[in-house]
């Protein structure tokens, strides 16, 4: 996995090792891994392989130590890249209305997607993501994708239609949820008010 030289180094980057070696002789940082890790069905399953196998080269590996937080909820100075998990898992947090205490919101393995809104504009993170274990990425800059644009359009532009569509679906996720949580308020709203008017000395007493 090697990057273009007009590629910079992907921000939080403490030890990139592409040739770093596991006990059972797998490079975890290895290209052949990486792009069948991007078609899978958490990443971008429209890409084939060949083409994934492209987009690859346009990537860098990363190590994270455990407890590494490489992307921070609210940040806005260095959001220019997106991340695929290739080996180890990450926590992804959030600060919910309220509390000051993150809260975890998905656990994410190999084959998962990480800021894919990082390579469409330069807005704050929406969550913090924590290295859980020793954590191997293969990273994608907004530059990266420039030059992956410019020296393969057809491929840059598949490739942007796929993450969009990652972000479509999580926005009608969201979505639905919000929908849910709305219902649900609404019912406990009705409790509420039922079991105030019931209780003696309440408004409906």
């Amino acid at each position: 996995m090697t990057a273009p030289s007009d590629a910079p180094t992907p921000p939080h980057q403490p030890h990139a090792d592409p040739g770093h070696e596991h006990g059972d002789g797998e490079a975890p940082t290895g290209a052949e891994r990486a792009a069948q890790l991007l078609t899978a069905p958490k990443a971008l399953s429209q890409l084939s392989l060949q083409e994934a196998h492209v987009v690859v080269d346009y990537m860098v590996p990363a190590h994270f130590s455990k407890g590494t937080c490489f992307i921070r909820e609210g940040d806005s100075a260095d959001t220019g890249f997106m991340a695929l998990v290739i080996r180890g898992e990450v926590i992804v947090e959030n600060i919910i209305v309220s509390r000051t205490q993150p809260v975890t919101v998905a656990v994410l393995e190999p084959g998962s997607l990480i800021g894919e809104m990082g390579l469409l504009d330069s807005g704050p993170r929406s969550a913090s993501c924590t290295a859980g274990t020793e954590l191997y990425c293969a990273i994608l800059t907004r530059h990266a994708l420039q030059s992956l644009i410019a020296h393969n359009p057809a491929i840059g532009a598949k490739l942007l239609l796929a993450v969009s569509a990652r972000i479509a679906e999580r926005l009608r996720d969201t979505a639905r949820k919000l929908r849910l949580y709305a219902k649900l308020a609404l019912t406990m709203q009705l409790e509420i008010d039922r079991i105030v008017r019931e209780t003696p000395g309440g408004p409906g007493a």
